[in-house]
Order: C-alpha cells, then sequence, then structure tokens
C-alpha cells in the first residue's frame, strides 16, 4: 500500500502522459450485466477516472454522480460526458472517496472498479463507512478489486482476500463474488468482483 501523497502524485501523472490503460470505451462486462437488470435509478461512480460507467448508465437512464481525487480524471470525464450528450444526468466530483460529506442522496447502485485496493487501513476503514452511508437499504455495491498475490515475497500491494467480506460485513451481505486473474500490459494479478447487497 502506498501513502496517499505518493498515490496521488502518480495516478497524476499517469493522466497528464496519457498512460491510463485502464480506460476504454464501455464499462467492464460486469457492470453492463448490472445495467441490463437493474431498473434506472440513482448510481455512485467511485473512482470514475474518464467515466466511462458513468456516460454507459446515464445513457440508460441512471442519475449517475462520479468521483475522482485526480483532477486531470475529472476533465477528462467532463469531455466524455459533453461529447455523449448525457451533462444533465451525470454530476463530476474531484474529491476523495473517503471522504464524501457532501454526498446526501442514498444510490440504489455504488461502483467501484479498482479504487478501494491501493488504499491504507485508515483509509479503508472510512471508505467503508461512506460506502455503507451512502448505499440505500437494499441496494447493490459492485466491486472490483486486486488481491495479494499469496505467493509473492514482496510487501503486499493489493487487498487481502477475504478483507473485503470483513470490512463490509456489519453493512453488506455478500451476494456473489467472482475471482479471476487481471493482466495490465504485462503485469498479472490476482483480482475479483463482489456484489455486495446492502442490509435493509
Amino acid at each position: 500500500m502506498t501513502d496517499p501523497t505518493t498515490r496521488f502524485q502518480r495516478f497524476q501523472q499517469r493522466y497528464r502522459d496519457g498512460e491510463i490503460p485502464w480506460d476504454a470505451d464501455l464499462p467492464p462486462p460486469e457492470v453492463i450485466a448490472v445495467a441490463d437488470v437493474l431498473p434506472p435509478g440513482r448510481a455512485l461512480d467511485l473512482g470514475c477516472g474518464t467515466g466511462r460507467a458513468c456516460v454507459y448508465l446515464a445513457a440508460r437512464g441512471w442519475s449517475v454522480d462520479g468521483v475522482d481525487f485526480v483532477p486531470e480524471a475529472i476533465i477528462r470525464a467532463e469531455e466524455r460526458i459533453r461529447r455523449a450528450g448525457v451533462t444533465d444526468r451525470v454530476r463530476l466530483f474531484a474529491a476523495s472517496v473517503t471522504d464524501l460529506r457532501f454526498l446526501r442522496e442514498p444510490y440504489d447502485l455504488v461502483l467501484d472498479v479498482g479504487c478501494m485496493h491501493g488504499m491504507t487501513a485508515e483509509e479503508l476503514r472510512a471508505y467503508a463507512g461512506e460506502v455503507a452511508r451512502l448505499t440505500r437499504p437494499g441496494g447493490l455495491y459492485l466491486l472490483f478489486a486486486h488481491l495479494h498475490d499469496e505467493t509473492s515475497s514482496e510487501p503486499p500491494r493489493w487487498i487481502a482476500k477475504g478483507e473485503v467480506e470483513q470490512l463490509f460485513a456489519p453493512d453488506f451481505e455478500v451476494e456473489r463474488i467472482e475471482y479471476g486473474v487481471t493482466h495490465v500490459c504485462e503485469t498479472t494479478w490476482p483480482s475479483a468482483w463482489y456484489w455486495l447487497r446492502r442490509r435493509r
């Protein structure tokens, strides 16, 4: 886990240099599948990046709020949303996902595609509290995270297998977990998708 300042600087430089391999026209298939079955409502995209999920959901009738701590990401997202013609259904905020006091609305769907897995323990506790506060009872929290490689001798970079369930256990029920491997450029990591339902 890197400290927040170093992490911010690394991601800011990536956006400035255009080195954002996770950017694509469409969100991951897991997000698309959820959008296909849920009726449009209110969605929150945590670590929204360039806004691909925001645009996809808004085009299908959702009202979407996107949050990212990198201003350069928000600038790119604003342009993408403008080009897609969905500015009336998307709000963007340059802020930390660990402090979302400016948001009050309960959300039917909360997304995190690769944001929380690099946080410190203190950040994770704050983040989990915000997710619980902002997800309506019965709402869905859809999370993608890289996991520790338990065979590696290096200091852990991502979140440990089983930690997600423990972190959200007080407020969410695990509906489904799908484990896999993620390839980014020439690097691979164990990873997982989590479908967590806010307790009523």
